[in-house]
Parts: C-alpha cells; structure tokens; sequence
C-alpha cells in the first residue's frame, strides 16, 4: 500500500481548501502514514472533535481521512480563547516517529475492537 510523504501532504494544502483549521503546529508523518493505510482499507475510525471550524482533537485522523477521502464524524468538542488557529501551510510534518511500538500496538488492538476484526488483519495492513 502507498505511503504518505511530506511532499504529497504540502502538495495537497497547497492545491486543496482545506475544510477545518488545525491548532496544532506539528504533526507525526508515521502516525497519518498509520492512519492512512487504515482507512484506504476501510477501517473505521472514530470521529474528530471540533469546535466551529477549528480541530480540538483528530488532527491526524482528520489529514489521513482528506487525503484518503474517508468520511469521519465530527463530534463537537470545546476550544479554550488561548486556544489558535494555525494555517496548514504552516504545520510541521516530522518524520520522527511520535509513537513507541507498544503505543502502536495498544492503537492497533483499539482499532482492532472498533472494527470487530482480528488484529492481525490490522498489522497486515501496516506491513
């Protein structure tokens, strides 16, 4: 299955309008590579929490499912007034994995359970 790099990410800001507006300045490209792989084959996700147009919670869920075009559900969640809207032209994609193998491993078996599938089928799709 096709990765994700930084250049596509940059790309697609640049040449898209971006729906929602991050509020984070930095992202992990492993984990929307992760996430990515996931819902290109279907896996479902949980939704984002968003307050007006801004993301509080799934910013790399929400990259992952624009550049997978995978619908995600957004719950409203609840911003605080230091709370700032970043441009995505702006955002760090860090190549630096954010995630330890058994934090990758716990988010697998949750997805695993989400889905109702075995969790091998999750790692499959990772490989």
């Amino acid at each position: 299955m096709e990765s994700v790099t930084k250049e596509i990410i940059i790309e697609f800001i640049k040449n898209n309008k971006i729906e929602l507006y991050s509020t984070q300045t930095k992202l992990c490209l492993p984990v929307i590579n992760r996430i990515f792989k996931k819902m290109s084959a279907g896996i479902k996700f949980s939704g984002i929490k968003v307050d007006n147009s801004l993301i509080c919670d799934g910013h790399h869920r929400y990259i992952a499912s624009i550049l997978a075009n995978f619908p995600l559900e957004r719950i409203s969640g609840n911003i605080t007034s230091a709370t700032a809207s970043v441009n995505w032209e702006f955002v760090i994609f860090e190549e630096e994995d954010w995630d330890t193998s058994a934090k990758i491993n716990m988010l697998n078996e949750q997805d695993a359970n989400y889905n109702n599938i075995p969790i091998e089928q999750i790692v499959d799709l990772l490989k």
